[in-house]
């Protein structure tokens, strides 16, 4: 397997090449949809994709498409969730975000862009496969991208604020607005692996453990980190009176739910007949990030 860097950097060196062998896109809408999934990020979701993929004894190179379409519909749902209707953000990764360099209207486009080409990415790609690998991940990815996944987290998160925070309800927005992105790239990357269905349920476990302190973790930062080192405005949570961890549990409560959830997101390892150390060390970063 690669190092982490070594993910991210075939990511970054295939995002444009990837978009653009769609076909011609017009010139406009290509430059907003190549702003935001271009301005960097840790690529979680696609590194998570690959490794996963190599983990289980999988080509990066065949799960690549996949792992370029996860990054395109992460990035969508930052696009939009910036927007004035949403948590009318400025500031995204440093730089001001779509809707402020290219207006609403082509800032809702290119969200939809990114989308769309995703799923044209991730079938093309499956038709040219000689099994049901590539079609078996883009229902992965598209369900835990749709309605019942980060969509249906979204709008939980949207319809809650105002509201006095229940642990029920949390947990819900946390499990699908975030950790379905992150369950979503385990899956995938053993299902091209060819993993069996013990695997990928183990595989998505971790994933549901580590989005959920991912977004503790995200919650504390909104509220203790440095805009600088975020890129992007704290005090957003609070200003829109959003139902978050912190909310909920305090600080330190927090903390320790986070702690606990990294905890849990480790022993789904242990169900792994492979070397899982890349998985491991990125679960023990998770709570000591500062972005």
């Amino acid at each position: 397997m690669k190092m982490y860097a070594e993910y991210q950097a075939l990511v970054e060196h295939s995002l444009a090449p990837m978009l653009e062998s769609l076909g011609y896109i017009p010139e406009r809408l290509l430059e907003a949809m190549r702003y935001s999934l271009e301005a960097g990020g840790k690529r979680l979701r696609p590194v998570m994709l690959l490794a996963a993929c190599e983990m289980a004894g999988g080509d990066a190179e065949l799960a690549l498409p996949f792992a370029c379409a996860i990054e395109m519909i992460h990035t969508y749902s930052l696009i939009h969730d910036d927007l004035p209707a949403m948590d009318n953000d400025d500031l995204r990764r440093g730089k001001p975000t779509n809707h402020k360099v290219f207006g609403e209207d082509l800032a809702i486009l290119a969200g939809d862009g990114l989308l769309n080409a995703a799923a044209e990415l991730m079938a093309r790609t499956a038709v040219e496969m000689a099994d049901t690998r590539g079609i078996r991940a883009l229902e992965i990815i598209m369900r835990h991208a749709g309605v019942t996944g980060m969509i249906a987290g979204q709008t939980r998160d949207v319809l809650s604020e105002g509201e006095k925070p229940r642990e029920d309800l949390v947990s819900y927005i946390h499990a699908h607005k975030t950790a379905d992105l992150l369950e979503a790239p385990m899956e995938a990357g053993l299902a091209l692996a060819g993993a069996d269905e013990h695997q990928i349920k183990a595989a998505h476990d971790y994933g549901l453990h580590l989005g959920l302190a991912f977004q503790m973790t995200d919650d504390l930062l909104d509220v203790i980190g440095d805009a600088a080192l975020l890129g992007k405005n704290t005090g957003m949570d609070a200003a829109l009176d959003k139902m978050t961890w912190v909310a909920l549990k305090g600080v330190e409560g927090t903390e320790k739910d986070a702690a606990e959830q990294v905890g849990l997101a480790i022993a789904e390892l242990d169900k792994l007949p492979y070397d899982t150390a890349f998985f491991r060390d990125l679960a023990q970063s998770m709570t000591s990030r500062k972005n």
